[in-house]
């Protein structure tokens, strides 16, 4: 026994190791065990298994598996295209209400004209609206310069990016534009994340859906292969079928040569014996295509995406078209542009900037583009309401300034007079 067992002090105690606070690069894995992803070595883990079934017998859902269908790629493609060839305008709120956009911000030509050196805008916003859509998780690299200005943005692929945990703080690694290896900070990322129970780990409507998803895909390859010709269309009766295998299969040959022959002139000459019957579709077969149709409602009910922004012109006609695409935009384009709106806002405007009332916005008036009629009479109407002066009915349409057109006109039950005094009539 040692001294400090002899004076009742019992054994040395062992000190716990001090907690790392660091994100793990790398992980080893247990013998005979696979190694974790760097993601979930470093604590990150997503929620449940993603894209996986209860029923084995069913595809695994991912979004690069479901982009072989053709209503997720449509309803992706029309919302991320829709919200990007919208402006994307910084605003900012001021303690009265009303609301300014400032288009000589820096992010405003980043966001409108050019992302990087050689990148539109719009090919931008259409990669990151894609890819959030799609998966659930978009990111966007904006780094800054000395000042704290953004020098660009550029889109980095989900699949390609990794993200790190720190406590709360999040670490990106990925390969920018430049085949740069970086891993950077929250600071300089904008991160999308879409049904995130935790607030961090985005989840794809694909792979919530998963088994909704897999029945799809496993329709659409059943469809697929009746297309292909990979059924039996034909049951043939031969006379020689009984006999012994160089027969048999010499009979075979005769008959399968005499189908090919004579499938140009229609006529077939078989044997005494022998017997054809054509296989045509079955009720079962006919009913797998039609149920095809079902899986793209379920889709589009997904997306929020209205059936007739996906061609399926049975639930649309002309004389609601316009009512349709009120509704697209309440319910399918603002709730997208939302989260890209916020993400998008976290990531490129500092906190001293969004402390300041600063925030994103698209401007969907654009994508409701009325008549030159139409726009006359509204802009006649507000400039007599009063609420526009004509000057600032003019800069809608785009033409220049008049001389005495920033004054208000009176309503019109009043008359102006010379100084500006308004009289009531009668």
């Amino acid at each position: 026994m040692n001294l400090r067992g002899l004076l009742g002090l019992g054994a040395r105690a062992t000190l716990p190791a001090a907690a790392r606070i660091e994100p793990a690069l790398s992980g080893m894995a247990a013998a005979g065990a696979a190694a974790l992803p760097v993601s979930q070595d470093a604590g990150w883990r997503e929620f449940g298994i993603a894209g996986a079934s209860r029923v084995r017998s069913l595809p695994r859902v991912t979004p690069d598996l479901a982009q072989k269908h053709a209503t997720v790629v449509a309803a992706c493609t029309v919302i991320a295209g829709d919200l990007a060839k919208l402006p994307l305008g910084v605003f900012q709120r001021a303690g009265s209400g009303r609301e300014i956009r400032l288009r000589d911000h820096p992010l405003d030509h980043l966001l409108n004209a050019e992302a990087a050196p050689g990148v539109p805008a719009h090919v931008m916003r259409f990669a990151i609206g894609y890819a959030f859509t799609l998966r659930g998780r978009g990111f966007a690299f904006a780094p800054r310069d000395g000042a704290g200005e953004v020098t660009l943005i550029e889109a980095i692929r989900p699949d390609h990016c990794t993200v790190l945990r720190a406590g709360r703080e999040r670490y990106y690694e990925f390969e920018d534009g430049a085949q740069v290896l970086r891993r950077v900070s929250g600071r300089v990322m904008a991160h999308l994340r879409y049904m995130a129970e935790d607030g961090w780990t985005g989840r794809s409507p694909i792979e919530v859906a998963a088994e909704t998803l897999g029945i799809a895909l496993a329709r659409q390859e059943a469809a697929a292969r009746l297309a292909g010709g990979k059924g039996f269309k034909a049951v043939a009766k031969l006379e020689d079928f009984g006999a012994d295998d160089e027969t048999w299969q010499r009979a075979r040959a005769r008959l399968k040569a005499a189908m090919a022959e004579d499938a140009d002139e229609g006529v077939l000459i078989i044997g005494q014996s022998d017997d054809i019957k054509s296989l045509g579709l079955s009720a079962a077969d006919l009913e797998l295509l039609a149920s095809q149709k079902f899986d793209r409602e379920q889709i589009a009910a997904l997306y929020r995406v209205p059936p007739a922004k996906l061609q399926m012109l049975e639930y649309g006609v002309k004389a609601n078209g316009e009512q349709q695409a009120l509704d697209y935009k309440a319910e399918c384009l603002t709730h997208w542009g939302r989260f890209l709106e916020s993400g998008l806002g976290q990531g490129l405007l500092s906190a001293a900037e969004r402390r300041a009332g600063l925030f994103l916005r698209h401007q969907y008036d654009a994508l409701l583009m009325a008549t030159t009629k139409e726009r006359y009479e509204a802009i006649t109407k507000a400039v007599g309401g009063p609420i526009l002066t004509p000057n600032e009915g003019r800069a809608i349409e785009g033409k220049d300034p008049i001389a005495g057109g920033d004054v208000l006109y009176p309503p019109p039950n009043m008359t102006r007079k010379d100084g500006g005094a308004t009289d009531k009539e009668g």
